[in-house]
């Protein structure tokens, strides 16, 4: 394909899978459950964080988890003492645990109390093309309060060739007005240009086969690859190109 097939070929394909219906299966559909803008970038946030491994058992938990938040994300993180944790013993998804959840807890109120809350602290470090640099300074405040090294490992940093596919993922449901109210799109400090795609064993393959990713690995300096060769087929809505390259590798197993 050339290049107009191919932007015309991926466009049919996000108009595809960018509908409502994408929701229902998809671990957006947990900030979906409410209306509230820091309620969704909270539980959007820790949704995102253990959006990994079996789909079902990443809807589980999430919702586990914000009944755990009583159904009221921001209004839990302002307000719990340190004696409310305990309620989140035993928790775990994969290697994230109870230990890690509970330092996410504090950070967030950290944040919420003294940073002006997660797009503050996101769109702060974020230039007019990239939000990279902007991930790597988020994870600097994240883990100001003390906390234990293995919890690190749950926030990822691109400027440590990481594709960082799971906060790439969360920056699209917040920054991204798509107008089908799949993504979010309320945070104004991120321009919707900024954004990378979430690089995952889906998207790769795909973007591998239609000549868009030629790195094997599924680290940094791809998703760079991916970045440019997206942008140049939409500069200023690059990452709506994640609906085709995941939908195609997901859901169309003979492509």
């Amino acid at each position: 394909m050339n290049k107009k097939e191919l932007r015309d070929f991926l466009d049919f394909k996000v108009a595809q899978y960018n509908q409502p219906e994408f929701i229902e299966t998809d671990p957006i559909q947990i900030p979906h459950l409410f209306s509230k803008k820091e309620d969704i970038e909270i539980s959007g946030f820790l949704t995102a964080t253990i959006a990994w491994g079996n789909r079902k058992s990443i809807l589980n938990n999430a919702r586990k988890l914000m009944e755990l938040l009583d159904m009221s994300p921001h209004d839990f993180i302002l307000n719990f003492k340190e004696k409310d944790l305990a309620r989140f013993d035993g928790f775990v998804h994969r290697t994230f645990n109870d230990i890690d959840l509970k330092y996410f807890l504090m950070s967030l109120q950290n944040i919420y109390l003294h940073h002006g809350g997660l797009e503050e602290v996101f769109g702060k470090h974020a230039t007019p093309t990239s939000t990279q640099t902007a991930i790597h300074e988020f994870k600097k405040v994240f883990f100001e309060l003390p906390h234990l090294k293995r919890t690190q490992k749950h926030v990822s940093d691109p400027l440590k060739n990481s594709a960082a596919k799971r906060i790439n993922m969360y920056l699209r449901w917040m920054v991204r007005d798509d107008e089908k109210g799949v993504d979010f799109g309320f945070w104004k400090k991120i321009l919707p240009a900024a954004l990378s795609c979430p690089l995952d064993v889906h998207s790769g393959n795909i973007a591998r086969k239609l000549g868009l990713l030629k790195r094997k690995q599924n680290d940094a300096k791809a998703l760079a690859e991916l970045d440019k060769n997206l942008r140049k087929l939409d500069k200023k809505d690059p990452v709506k190109y994640d609906f085709a390259l995941f939908g195609i590798g997901a859901f169309e197993k003979d492509f």
